[in-house]
């Protein structure tokens, strides 16, 4: 119902300049003005002033440093994102994570540490709130 603004720059990815398109393999260090795409394989550095976007196909090994994460494909190494990142049901993490918030869809595949620096306070697993299935389904469909 409501967006805060990081959710609205989220979804508002700027400008892909940069695609590495599927089938293609590249090795080195890119450092992109605006957003990039990665749907073939990546090796090396990547760093972004915007978001980056990891086709299902996609995958990177190496250091990536975004404002923004959208990840479908397979990433290994070191992830910073300064905004948001998503783990697509389709994705698979292997590394270092260090995000202000992180989305986890169900289906991802994440092996690895995780920093999240001005985060939320985490609730002791003693003192969460345990819920049956009946009421996790009343909560999503009532909202």
């Amino acid at each position: 119902m409501f967006k805060d603004k990081s959710e609205e720059s989220f979804n508002n990815m700027g400008d892909i300049n940069t695609i590495i398109g599927k089938g293609t393999t590249f090795e080195g260090t890119i450092n992109v003005q605006n957003s990039v795409r990665v749907d073939g394989f990546f090796k090396g550095n990547i760093k972004s002033t915007e978001s980056i976007v990891i086709g299902k196909d996609g995958e990177i090994e190496g250091e990536v440093e975004v404002k923004n994460a959208l990840i479908g494909g397979k990433i290994s190494g070191k992830l910073i994102a300064s905004g948001r990142v998503t783990l697509e049901n389709t994705s698979k993490f292997l590394g270092e994570l260090k995000t202000t918030r992180l989305i986890i869809n169900e289906g991802a595949v994440y092996n690895g540490s995780c920093e999240m620096p001005g985060g939320a306070k985490s609730i002791p697993a003693a003192n969460r709130p345990v819920f049956s299935k009946k009421e996790e389904k009343a909560a999503v469909e009532k909202n």
